[in-house]
């Protein structure tokens, strides 16, 4: 009867080599893009499901099939595990061809074979990341390098999420500066929360435009420190209007709260001519403090969630 190699045999012609997820329940993915490669990690068990599902790269948006998408670190461990198996399945085989002599033979002849070193094993750790995030859309739990991100399920940008959640902070920096008694630091608090609620806007608009797909990434990136010179250059780069979005009297406001951050960063808060130029503020004085109220604060943040849904449904955006 012919020799075979039947371990090997039943190996098939497919291994499936399972990856273990960390701790978490995270697994690893990198970016196939050379220009990317950067790593993430999804939860296995949540987010999307079904077959053939395609994963989209948080930081680039490139979308693909989510094979394409497995690390280097991963791949290497995936080789030396079917190496192993088919080293493995290769000993047992040969040594079905082991014999000895029969016992009382003046000349015998034997075979045996010796096992070596097994191929290692290249096991790998997945990597710490700096920040954890929950798609508000699909649910999938995901961690990347930043703050601003695709989902790698179902591809939609993370901005709006960041900013919902910065402005929900300012509200609690707000109630946080109305229980002191001291009048000097209830004022500093607020004035820092008026400044929180215009760098979480600056911050998401600079991400909402640098993801926009009719223009290239450097020209793409606005300043949202002003609100007027901000519609401008969106305006000219996209084709919208984002004074638009709301109500003349909320955008008036907004802008004059937008001017009043600007002097507290740059003038210690003290009205000079370019604030009564631009906002028309007839509660200022030049060359007296600007005045910040709980109330304007609030306004201010709600206009701006306004302008920012708005400005993700009328803003191009770039996956694949």
């Amino acid at each position: 009867m012919p020799f075979r190699f039947r371990n090997l045999e039943d190996l098939g012609d497919r291994l499936l080599v399972p990856l273990a997820p960390d701790t978490d329940g995270f697994v690893g993915r990198e970016c196939p893009v050379k220009s990317c490669e950067l790593y993430f990690k999804v939860k296995t068990g949540t987010g999307l499901t079904g077959p053939n599902l395609p994963c989209t790269c948080p930081y680039c948006g490139h979308k693909d099939g989510g094979d394409h998408f497995y690390t280097k670190e991963q791949i290497e461990y995936a080789k030396s595990v079917a190496l192993r198996q088919f080293s493995d399945a290769i000993g047992q085989d040969l040594k079905q061809l082991e014999f000895r002599s029969r016992p009382g033979v003046m000349l015998g002849i034997s075979l045996t074979v010796k096992e070596g070193s097994r191929p290692p094993i290249a096991h790998y750790r997945e990597r710490a990341l700096e920040t954890r995030l929950t798609c508000s859309s699909c649910k999938l739990e995901y961690s990347i390098f930043g703050l601003f991100a695709f989902c790698p399920d179902c591809g939609q940008h993370n901005s709006v999420d960041i900013l919902r959640a910065n402005l929900a902070l300012v509200g609690k920096q707000i109630a946080l500066a109305l229980s002191q008694d001291d009048p000097e630091l209830r004022r500093h608090l607020l004035e820092d929360s008026l400044e929180n609620c215009v760098s979480s806007f600056d911050g998401f608009g600079r991400e909402a435009t640098r993801v926009a797909n009719r223009v290239s990434d450097a020209e793409a990136v606005v300043s949202f420190q002003n609100l007027e010179r901000a519609a401008v250059k969106v305006q000219k780069l996209f084709g919208v209007d984002m004074r638009s979005a709301v109500a003349p009297q909320d955008w008036a406001s907004a802008q004059r709260s937008f001017m009043k951050r600007h002097l507290l960063s740059h003038r210690s808060g003290i009205v000079d001519e370019q604030y009564l130029a631009e906002t028309s503020d007839p509660s200022a004085v030049r060359g007296h403090r600007v005045t910040v109220g709980k109330d304007e604060i609030e306004e201010t943040a709600g206009t701006l969630l306004e302008l920012g849904d708005w400005l993700i449904s009328n803003l191009p955006t770039r996956t694949g």
